[in-house]
């Protein structure tokens, strides 16, 4: 079992998503960057790095480099320039010059401060991508998006960046309790309905394989959610048009996210998100009530909550105008023309946002 995609920047290979069962072929693809003798940081947090940081440092020694590991504290409170200075620090003391590398292992939290990381240290070093979350393989290892919030704005701070490798080890998915696994689902459906509608009934008929965690849904489930961000990307790398529409259900879900104090995970605000833009887009008459209603039930089988209390509607539309996503003082809204096909919007108001959030903050 074994996966190999390729992402093009100017119809030019710049690097593979390898999706494999263990971690045994990272050394194999490590190698095809023909990189030995430099340092390599291995940069984790403290629930990934116990149970994998020592497997892949001894995969990656066998490449002819020396390994440092660096664990932070889990969590999105780690995420900000606090911990990418700490880190700073590390690299320095430990001579980490622009041939050196780093290697993220873990989560969305973990790739996205060590890309921002090896994007600003001497002005930019390599690094890779070893995902360990759902979220992350499907979704915020792949495009060189990276960033840190400041002062609770979510990835306010950031720079592009892309990796040298994503290495996707599929039976880490295994040691996640469910909630966090299930969280990942979030980006996965978003996938489907933003550009390709074969793939979203695929999710539909499939979703008792794929929580059941069996290794072949999960790899063509993993592969087909690749794919469609690699499409987007490769069309957009820097975000100037069509890579937005990955934004969809982010705008009000970023503040949800914020206004719980991220009690939340990322995905089930994306789920509340695109919820909303649902119902706008069900309002405006492009998709039937049928498809709304049809959306929410999936949303159901993949054990995301579809609606959150302690909050209130107005805090929601206030914390969204702060959202980096703004352009010329106006939101960009994503919605949907159709199932598996979205479209920029501007012209949404504060009422429209208003109503469609009434049926999801209690």
């Amino acid at each position: 079992m074994s996966e190999i995609i390729t992402v093009h920047l100017d119809q030019k290979p710049i690097y593979d998503i390898v999706i494999e069962k263990d971690f045994s072929q990272l050394g194999t693809a490590f190698s095809r960057l023909n990189v030995t003798g430099r340092k390599i940081c291995i940069v984790t947090d403290s629930n990934v790095g116990p149970l994998y940081a020592k497997a892949v440092q001894e995969v990656l020694e066998t490449t002819g480099n020396q390994i440092f590991v660096y664990t932070f504290a889990a969590g999105e409170e780690s995420k900000n320039l606090n911990t990418v200075q700490d880190l700073y620090e590390f690299l320095i003391e430990n001579h980490f010059d622009r041939k050196d590398m780093l290697a993220a292992l873990g989560g969305g939290v973990v790739g996205d401060l060590t890309g921002f990381t090896a994007a600003t240290y001497l002005r930019g070093i390599s690094f890779i991508q070893i995902p360990t979350s759902l979220l992350a393989q499907v979704d915020s290892s792949i495009g060189g998006k990276t960033g840190v919030d400041f002062r609770a704005y979510k990835n306010m701070v950031g720079a592009f960046h892309q990796p040298k490798l994503v290495y996707m080890n599929m039976s880490t998915l295994l040691s996640l309790d469910t909630r966090l696994f299930n969280s990942g689902f979030g980006e996965i459906i978003k996938h489907g309905l933003i550009k390709d509608a074969a793939y979203y009934r695929w999710l539909q008929n499939n979703a008792a394989k794929i929580q059941s965690k069996d290794y072949d849904a999960l790899e063509q489930m993993i592969a087909g959610s690749c794919n469609i961000k690699r499409e987007v990307v490769e069309l957009d790398p820097t975000e100037q048009g069509d890579r937005a529409l990955l934004n969809f259900g982010h705008t009000l879900g970023h503040a949800i996210e914020k206004l719980m104090n991220f009690q939340l995970y990322h995905g089930e605000c994306v789920v509340l998100g695109m919820i909303a833009a649902l119902n706008i887009s069900v309002t405006r008459g492009h998709i039937t009530q049928a498809e709304y209603d049809d959306a929410i039930q999936m949303f159901k089988d993949y054990a995301f909550p579809t609606n959150v209390t302690g909050i209130s509607i107005d805090d929601v539309i206030r914390v969204s105008k702060s959202d980096k996503k703004m352009e010329a003082n106006q939101i960009k809204f994503i919605l949907l023309k159709q199932i598996g096909n979205a479209y920029i919007d501007r012209t949404v108001t504060d009422d429209e946002m208003k109503r469609s959030l009434t049926d999801i903050i209690r």
